[in-house]
C-alpha cells in the first residue's frame, strides 16, 4: 500500500509543471527519503499577494468604514421636473384628482348636483384656484431638489400616493361617464 502511494506521489510530482521535474530518474530518487524536500524552480513572473481578512487585523487598528452608497443627484431643471416621465406630472394630476373626486362626491351628496352641473355652476374658478395652489405646493420642493421618496415613510408612502392618485383619476372619469350615461346624479 505504501509503495502504491509513493508511486502516485511520484507520478504527481513528475507531471507537475511547478516542480520542474520531468522524467529524470536520478531526480525522482531523491523524493523517496522522507527527509528530503523537492527543490522548486523559481518563476520570475510569479507574484504572491496576501490580503488580511477582517478577523486577522491588529486589535488596535480599526477597519476603514465602507462609505454609504451615494444617492443620485436629482435634476431641478424645469424641463426634467415636468418631463413626461418626470416626478411632477403624475403626482400633481393624482393629487388634483384625489381632491376633485372627494369634492365631486361631497357636493353630489350634499346638493344633489352631478359633476357637469357643478362645473357649470361656478366650479371652474374653484378648479383653477385649487390647481394652482396644489401645483405650486408640489413643484416648489421638487425645484429645491427634495424627492418625494425621501419624505416617504410609514403607511403613506410615495407609491401609495401614486396608486391613490391613479385610482382617483379613474374614479373621477368613471363618475363623470356614469352620470353622463345615466343622465343624472350617481347617488
Amino acid at each position: 500500500m505504501a509503495a502504491s502511494s509513493a508511486m502516485q506521489m511520484q507520478s504527481l510530482l513528475l507531471a507537475c509543471p511547478v516542480t520542474g521535474l520531468m522524467a529524470s530518474r536520478s531526480k525522482v530518487i531523491q523524493f523517496f527519503p522522507a527527509k528530503s524536500v523537492p527543490r522548486l524552480r523559481t518563476n520570475g513572473n510569479l507574484a504572491v499577494r496576501c490580503m488580511a481578512e477582517e478577523e486577522e487585523q491588529a486589535p488596535g487598528r480599526k477597519p476603514n468604514p465602507t462609505p454609504a452608497p451615494a444617492t443620485p443627484k436629482v435634476s431641478t431643471k424645469f424641463s426634467d421636473v415636468l418631463a413626461f416621465s418626470g416626478p411632477a406630472p403624475e403626482r400633481i394630476n393624482g393629487r388634483l384628482a384625489m381632491v376633485g373626486f372627494v369634492a365631486a362626491l361631497a357636493v353630489e351628496l350634499s346638493k344633489g348636483q352631478d359633476v357637469f352641473t357643478q362645473i357649470s355652476n361656478g366650479g371652474i374658478p374653484l378648479f383653477l384656484g385649487t390647481s394652482i395652489v396644489l401645483s405650486l405646493a408640489s413643484l416648489i420642493p421638487l425645484f429645491k431638489g427634495v424627492t418625494v421618496e425621501s419624505k416617504s415613510e410609514g403607511f403613506m408612502t410615495s407609491d401609495a400616493e401614486l396608486w391613490n392618485g391613479r385610482f382617483a383619476m379613474l374614479g373621477l372619469v368613471a363618475l363623470a361617464f356614469t352620470e353622463y350615461v345615466k343622465g343624472g346624479t350617481l347617488v
